[in-house]
């Protein structure tokens, strides 16, 4: 069931990137993020009062699902997306996915669970090979302010996805379910956001063609409904750390979908870093030995 969850978030958010390119175009960005989550909402309550799995949340729960929504649905996205306006997005994807390790020290620091050193070595080999992989993207980019501010985005936008990835991990821990809290969380994202587009003055456009709609029935459905209650799944089942492993995965189903749609060309550097990558999520998987106690010295 684990592997099923972990392949299906892996393929679903590797091939996202192409609906998002196709929602460039007259709708701003973050309209689109609340059309994207408002949307998922709307389907995931339809979903559960039919099949009566809607769970009660408490006022707790939904303050948690209010925080998770800001953290999950909402501040990441926006992060990400002006991060990759001053940054290529390679080194995005870089600083994205140090959430294994970011999820591991959260672990540690809120939940008191111990950091596995399987799990640090091969989210840092999955790093390696991520800068293997984006390296003629990150050698060709200068240092500069632009990218200080850059980084800075991103590693916010990566920070709130570890605490999201925290938050929901706690309410699992009190027996929500992910279907429940992420159609809270989703429609909290989408309303936040949708109040930050009010404020700001920008006009919620809408393209009436099939790529714009096509693109975004793909990233609400597989990439919204699907994607993040399987991710967050694995989060409870498996733990943050190990889960967060998807994030280094994610740019390599990327850009082997980009080999067949846009003529990406491997290289050696870059079929390195894919080995690199997949050694790392061997490491992150391997169960730790266990110690059996010796006879004779037993205290």
């Amino acid at each position: 069931m684990n592997i099923s969850l972990y392949l299906l978030t892996v393929l679903i958010w590797g091939t996202t990137w192409i609906a998002l390119k196709l929602q460039l175009g007259e709708v701003a960005i973050a309209v689109s993020i609340v059309y994207r989550f408002g949307l998922a909402a709307l389907i995931l309550f339809a979903m559960l009062l039919i099949s009566g799995q809607l769970q009660k949340v408490n006022r707790r729960g939904q303050l948690i699902c209010l925080a998770q929504g800001l953290c999950l649905f909402c501040v990441n996205f926006m992060c990400f997306l002006h991060a990759s306006q001053w940054i290529p997005s390679g080194l995005v994807a870089v600083v994205f996915s140090t959430s294994t390790l970011w999820n591991a020290l959260n672990a540690r620091v809120f939940f008191k669970q111990k950091i596995a050193s399987n799990v640090l070595a091969g989210g840092a080999l999955g790093l390696v090979g991520l800068g293997c992989l984006f390296w003629p993207q990150l050698s060709g980019h200068s240092a500069s302010r632009e990218t200080v501010i850059g980084l800075v985005l991103a590693l916010a936008g990566t920070l709130c996805f570890s605490a999201g990835n925290m938050l929901s991990s706690l309410q699992q821990k009190a027996g929500l379910r992910p279907l429940t809290t992420n159609a809270y969380g989703m429609l909290y994202g989408a309303a936040m956001l949708c109040v930050y587009c009010l404020i700001s003055g920008t006009p919620f456009a809408f393209e009436w063609n099939a790529r714009y709609i096509g693109s975004l029935l793909y990233l609400v459905i597989p990439g919204s409904v699907i994607g993040f209650t399987a991710y967050l799944t694995l989060v409870g089942r498996m733990g943050p750390e190990r889960a967060a492993y998807c994030t280094v995965l994610f740019p390599v189903v990327a850009l082997n979908v980009s080999a067949v749609v846009e003529g990406y060309q491997w290289t050696l550097p870059a079929l390195l870093g894919l080995v690199l990558v997949m050694l790392g999520n061997v490491l992150v998987f391997r169960k730790p030995r266990v110690v059996m106690p010796v006879a004779g010295k037993l205290a």
